[in-house]
């Protein structure tokens, strides 16, 4: 590649290997796995498409300084030395965000003021004027990561999360997060070659995100921008050939099915698929699942069933029981796959799984595991050729004591707020504005048409999930056109964006 530059993408704990196969799938350079990060080299289309084609990455970062930050002054000097000019623009903001694990820095808005006063100061010194800082909506946004000693400047090509796809209209009690939901599905295997039922769909996130992963649709194609958008550099034409490629996509033959005892979270999941215009390959349906029937055709099974944690239900370990009971009686032939956190649920279920993967849903630590289903005693499933556990499964096993080692470590750096740890171990600090600017300033080439000029207007139920400085809810504000508004009708990926048809 030319012009190749190191690129930082965040991910939830467990989720890194899956994240790296994307990484390599999608032709990126030098890949390696860390702690909830993957980093890897590029030039500018990758970074663009690592932020519109990853499913399972929640920030794309581009390191711009490396040091040792034993002290306050470390932080600031370093961060004194790039010279800022090349990335923030006169009359242009910035935000920075931080995440510190240091004996030194117990406080990470300590070490965001200093980068910003660093910045603040060396623009003062040059040009006898000063940036200003945004809340919500700033021009470049910074992120400094420190661990112990070791610090990271990066700019933050992401903005917004990017499990924040944007197809979520509504949402139930203690929603899935798009990213992990992905993460799950591609653990699977699959890939769209059979039918895909998550009994216990809530919003419709499993269902959506297999979708896309049948289709090998980019998740990005529902966001309203991403930070690259506003930097000095961003080349629009490159993002408009990246955004309007379909050349990966491809057909998917079976269908994909959502049940749900609730039935506002059926209507909740019917909004959201339909918000996703993918209402022609998903079909949701209020059903008990003690009342699942044996599927037609064959299917793999996701859900994500009550833990008894944020949301409780009445008799939760018979909720469980019946489970293995429904799994057992009507879903012989095919596999399931059950995420939860409590021992004592699996247990319930009253079946061997074949591969348990440990897996972080928000603070919970808990198990994705499989279930092979199949008549018989499994001797005489295994006698006739059938496969419990794959070599790379017995792999995967042999090695879950690695993702342990780290538990309290983990546990006691989330026992911070929860809502602004939503992204695992982002914590943001943002400042007050100094004055209210022009959110994108001057105006460039409409590429979106109406969604541009939504997307200018900040808010919509595509924005962001707070209030923003003006007091608006983003609940009480509908964009004025939503390009994949009427969900059903065959899609196409002719020309700009995406085209109905009847």
């Amino acid at each position: 590649m030319e012009n190749e530059f190191e690129l930082i993408a965040k991910t939830f704990m467990g989720l890194e290997p899956v994240l790296a196969q994307e990484l390599t799938e999608l032709g990126a350079n030098n890949v390696q796995i860390g702690r909830r990060v993957v980093s890897f080299t590029g030039d500018k289309e990758m970074m663009y498409r690592a932020n519109f084609q990853l499913h399972t990455a929640i920030r794309i970062l581009k390191p711009i300084k490396h040091f040792m930050a034993r002290s306050a002054d470390d932080v600031y000097e370093a961060t004194k030395t790039v010279d800022w000019s090349k990335y923030i623009l006169p009359g242009k903001t910035f935000s920075v965000d931080s995440v510190v694990y240091s004996e030194e820095f117990r406080n990470s808005r300590f070490v965001t003021y200093k980068v910003k006063d660093a910045i603040v100061d060396q623009f003062r010194e040059r040009t006898g004027t000063r940036p200003n800082i945004s809340v919500s909506n700033p021009d470049i946004r910074l992120h400094i990561h420190i661990s112990d000693d070791d610090a990271t400047l990066s700019l933050d090509s992401s903005g917004e999360s990017l499990h924040r796809r944007g197809y979520r209209q509504e949402s139930v009690e203690a929603p899935l997060n798009e990213v992990l939901a992905a993460g799950m599905i591609l653990m699977t295997g699959w890939r769209g070659e059979t039918d895909f039922i998550d009994p216990m769909c809530g919003s419709g996130t499993l269902l959506i995100e297999a979708d896309l992963i049948a289709r090998n649709m980019s998740p990005g194609i529902f966001r309203k921008e991403f930070a690259f958008e506003k930097w000095p550099d961003f080349d629009q034409d490159l993002f408009d050939t990246i955004y309007n490629d379909d050349s990966r996509e491809r057909e998917f033959t079976h269908h994909i099915y959502g049940y749900d005892v609730d039935m506002k979270a059926v209507n909740t999941a019917l909004l959201n698929v339909k918000a996703a215009g993918l209402s022609n390959d998903i079909t949701v349906a209020q059903q008990d699942f003690k009342d699942f029937k044996k599927p037609k055709e064959k299917a793999i099974m996701v859900m994500n069933p009550p833990y008894g944690e944020r949301i409780s239900t009445p008799n939760l370990l018979g909720t469980y029981k019946m489970i293995g009971e429904r799994l057992k009686r009507e879903f012989s032939g095919n596999t399931a796959w059950i995420l939860s956190y409590r021992e004592e649920c699996f247990e319930q279920i009253g079946l061997k799984p074949s591969l348990k993967i440990p897996l972080y849903n928000g603070s919970l630590e808990c198990e994705f595991r499989k279930y092979m289903m199949f008549d018989g005693a499994m001797k005489d499933f295994r006698s006739n050729g059938g496969i419990v556990k794959t070599d790379e499964e017995k792999r995967e096993m042999a090695q879950k004591h690695r993702f342990k080692k780290h538990r309290d470590d983990f546990k006691e750096r989330f026992e911070h707020d929860e809502e602004e740890n939503e992204e695992g171990d982002i914590r943001t600090f943002k400042f007050t504005p100094l004055r209210k600017n022009d959110r994108f300033g001057d105006k460039r080439n409409d590429r979106f048409g109406d969604r541009r000029n939504d997307r200018r207007s900040g808010g919509g139920r595509f924005g962001r999930d707070f209030d923003d400085e003006r007091g608006g809810d983003r609940r009480g504000r509908k964009p004025e056109r939503n390009f994949r508004k009427d969900g059903g009708g065959k899609k196409t990926f002719k020309g700009k964006r995406y085209e109905k048809e009847d």
